[in-house]
């Protein structure tokens, strides 16, 4: 499968790190997905907006369009997302987001996602199959230590080899377990949904 090549990942590497809004269960509507945008793990240098449906199916396309309409998309060279479901179940492709934008793909996720779960619960969507199908297509799940020697993340990759991705984990997990980029987003969706948002994630 086709690969961004990383000839030297440098510390301010561009990365956009892109996550949801909070949203009450069994609510319908849009739900709020921000992108941060940093230099490596320290500086913020952009944010972008776009929304996605509740259980919907258009995060895929939503995202490319809020990255390839970006003035930042040039200086770009990975995006994050948080899991690879949105606003309840709406999949993220993350294949296609490559394909797309021309931009490799991380998605990060705290805890090791339990699949078997994920199926049954897509199975009370109607077109669950194809969900499905853009779930299995995320690859295999990798371990990586993140910030620490003791704690893991996990991640699934599309346009990047396991080594570069492991280093650009790494490289963006400078304050917790999560990348920075993702972290951040996640506080600016909150705080903008909620009107405040928590110090630490």
């Amino acid at each position: 499968m086709e690969q961004v090549k990383f000839w030297d990942i440098k510390s301010e590497i561009r990365v956009v790190g892109v996550d949801d809004g909070p949203f009450e269960p069994r609510m319908k509507g849009d739900v709020l997905l921000v992108g941060a945008v940093f230099r490596g793990g320290h500086w913020l240098d952009g944010v972008l907006r776009t929304y996605v449906t509740i259980d919907g199916s258009d995060a895929t396309q939503r995202i490319i369009e809020m990255i390839n309409e970006s003035k930042h998309k040039g200086q770009l060279r990975v995006i994050m997302v948080d899991g690879i479901t949105f606003a309840g179940f709406n999949v993220v492709d993350i294949q296609e987001i490559f394909k797309q934008t021309s931009l490799p793909v991380i998605a990060v996720s705290r805890k090791r996602p339990r699949m078997t779960q994920v199926k049954k619960a897509l199975k009370n969507l109607p077109d669950w199959q194809r969900r499905w199908k853009m779930l299995r297509s995320a690859g295999k799940i990798y371990k990586v230590k993140s910030r620490s020697c003791v704690k893991s993340v996990y991640m699934q990759i599309a346009g990047i080899g396991r080594p570069d991705a492991e280093q650009v984990v790494k490289l963006t997990s400078t304050r917790s377990l999560i990348p920075e980029p993702l972290r951040v987003a996640h506080l600016i969706a909150t705080g903008i949904v909620r009107g405040e948002s928590a110090g630490t994630v």
